[in-house]
C-alpha cells in the first residue's frame, strides 16, 4: 500500500513511510527468493515418504547432521507445519517409578553390547523372531538375525559373525531367556572370557538400551511391512539397519547416527 501511495502522489520517501508509520529499512526490504524454500520443501516431502515415521525432530536433525544444511529449526517447522506432515502422537500414560536406579553408560565401544528378541509373523500366519543386537556405546545396531527358531547354539553363531568385524565385547547384557541361560552360552563366553550381565527377572528397565531400540524396530520397521518369507524379513532387516545406523539420527547421542560417533570419536 506504501508503494503505491507514493508512485500515485509522486512524494517523497520519509513522507511516505512517515504516513504509514514504517520504517524505511521496513519499505526497502525485498523478501528473499523462494528457492531455498522450495528445497526444504523437496527434503520434507522425501524424508516423510521414504521415513514414514520420522518426525520433525528427525527430520531437522537429518538435514542438520547428515546433510550439512544450516536452516534455521524454526523455518523447517514453519514450512513442516505448512505442509501439514505433523504426525498424530497418541498420548501416553506416565507410569510412576520409584527411584529406578541409572543406567551405566560406556565409554567407549564394545565395552558393554546388549543383546533380546522380538516376535512377528509372516503374511501367511507362521511366527518368526528377530535377535537384536547393539552397542551401548553409540547404539550401534549390530545385528537383527531373523528366523523361525533362533536356539542358543544360533545366539551363539550371530555373535560370533559380529565379533569377526566388530571385535570382542567385554560384557552383554541380557535377560533369563532359556536361550541366554543355557550352558552352552555360559560355556561360549566363559571361553572368550566375555561377561553375561544377566537383568533382574521382570525388570526390563535394566536393559534399557535394547528396549529403546526395540521399540524403534517395532515402530519403523515391523510395523510398516508385511513379510513374504524369512528371506524378505531378513532382506528388509538389514537395509533398515544400515539408515539406521548411518542416516538416522539418534536422540540419545546428540542427534547424531550411531556410526557419526565414532568418526568424532
Amino acid at each position: 500500500m506504501a508503494i503505491s501511495a507514493k508512485q500515485a502522489n509522486q512524494v517523497g520517501l520519509a513522507f511516505i513511510c512517515r504516513c504509514f508509520g514504517i520504517s524505511e529499512t521496513c519499505f526497502r526490504y525485498q523478501p528473499k527468493l523462494n528457492v531455498e524454500n522450495q528445497r526444504i520443501v523437496d527434503w520434507l516431502l522425501r524424508l516423510t515418504q521414504t521415513h514414514k515415521r520420522w518426525g520433525f525432530g528427525l527430520c531437522y536433525l537429518y538435514l542438520r547432521n547428515v546433510k550439512g544444511f544450516r536452516w534455521n529449526h524454526k523455518r523447517i517447522y514453519r514450512i513442516y507445519r505448512e505442509l501439514e506432515l505433523n504426525l498424530r502422537i497418541k498420548p501416553r500414560k506416565r507410569i510412576t517409578r520409584m527411584c529406578p536406579n541409572p543406567l551405566s553408560v560406556p565409554i567407549a565401544m564394545n565395552q558393554v553390547w546388549s543383546m533380546d528378541f522380538m516376535s512377528d509373523a509372516l503374511d501367511d500366519g507362521r511366527k518368526i523372531r528377530t535377535f537384536n543386537v547393539m552397542d551401548d556405546y553409540n547404539r550401534e545396531g549390530l545385528t537383527i538375525d531373523v528366523d523361525f527358531s533362533l536356539p542358543s547354539e544360533r545366539v551363539i553363531r550371530s555373535l560370533e559373525q559380529v565379533i569377526e568385524w566388530r571385535g570382542k565385547p567385554a560384557a552383554i547384557r541380557c535377560d533369563n531367556g532359556p536361550e541366554y541361560i543355557s550352558q552352552k552360552l555360559e560355556e561360549w563366553a566363559t571361553k572368550h572370557q566375555i561377561t553375561l550381565l544377566f537383568i533382574q527377572p521382570g525388570k526390563p528397565n535394566q536393559n534399557a538400551y535394547i528396549e529403546r531400540f526395540n521399540r524403534t524396530v517395532r515402530h519403523e520397521w515391523l510395523d510398516m511391512h508385511s513379510f513374504e518369507s524369512i528371506k524378505h524379513a531378513q532382506n528388509l532387516a538389514t537395509n533398515w539397519l544400515w539408515i539406521y545406523n548411518n542416516e538416522r539420527p539418534n536422540m540419545a547421542i546428540n542427534g547424531l547416527p550411531p556410526r557419526y560417533l565414532l568418526k568424532a570419536a
